[in-house]
């Protein structure tokens, strides 16, 4: 009988895919860490484009954040709980952003609230201000948020909710403190990923807001900026960019471990 060839020959094939495109991942982001020296990156951040790219790129994230949290979150409830083909076009069209050029993002919101667009009657005056940079993240961002807490809430037992309803909780109440905790991990996950990508967005913001130093230059728009006089400025806030976004994973990934060890600690716990 012939002799049983070792696991790894088996998994060689599939190693080396992995192992390729895991390269492909992180080595531009090493090739960006070693791009500059820890004291040339400190007087590169000393550049008048960055602190005030990056303090607007903060708060206008951390806004559309917010907004997207309290609107899309009775959203992905209503898509995780809805049926019919009607339910499915709506979660398609949400997700529509994902899919699509950013830069189609922005002409599309300048054809609703431009000059000239559908919405111009209503003298909003949207373009080319911060508004228009919170608008245009809300916009590119929030799929990644619905996404997620639907995905939350699909997973959350409709018998749970039927005994918080039997004990006398409103549908609102029952959906707060039975629905919301139990899909916590997912949502705190969306969360994460909607506030990355609107930190980071580009093409919307640039057409929909412009890039005004200190008004609606964010910090992706700062790179582009720096980019065409001084590549160490543009590698500096590209890292610093890059540093915020591994954080914001980083906590996002140890929070939902953390909410997920009571549940853990409940079962060892309940086992004989």
């Amino acid at each position: 009988m012939a002799e049983a060839s070792p696991r790894w020959l088996h998994a060689a094939p599939g190693v080396v895919l992995a192992l390729g495109l895991l390269v492909c991942l992180l080595l531009p982001v090493a090739a960006l860490g070693l791009a500059s020296s820890p004291g040339e990156l400190l007087a590169a951040l000393e550049h008048p484009l960055v602190l005030p790219a990056l303090g607007l790129s903060a708060w206008t994230s951390t806004v559309a954040l917010v907004l997207v949290v309290i609107t899309g979150t009775p959203l992905a409830w209503m898509l995780a709980r809805a049926r019919g083909p009607w339910a499915r076009v709506i979660e398609t069209a949400v997700e529509l952003p994902i899919v699509i050029p950013p830069a189609v993002v922005g002409i599309a919101l300048l054809l609703v609230f431009g000059r000239q667009g559908l919405l111009a009657g209503l003298g909003l005056g949207l373009p080319f201000t911060p508004a228009a940079v919170v608008m245009a993240q809300v916009v590119v961002a929030a799929p990644f948020y619905v996404q997620s807490a639907a995905a939350g809430f699909r997973g959350v037992d409709d018998d749970l909710l039927l005994v918080a309803r039997t004990l006398g909780a409103s549908p609102r109440r029952a959906v707060l403190r039975v629905a919301v905790p139990l899909a916590l991990p997912a949502i705190i996950n969306g969360a994460a990923l909607c506030w990355a990508r609107a930190l980071g967005e580009f093409g919307a913001t640039l057409l929909f807001a412009g890039s005004f130093p200190g008004r609606t230059q964010t910090m992706p728009l700062a790179i582009y900026a720096a980019l065409e006089a001084d590549l160490r400025v543009a590698t500096a806030i590209a890292l610093v960019l890059a540093l915020v976004a591994f954080a914001t994973l980083l906590t996002a990934r140890a929070a939902r471990r953390w909410l997920a060890r009571p549940a853990s600690r409940g079962t060892t716990e309940g086992s004989p």
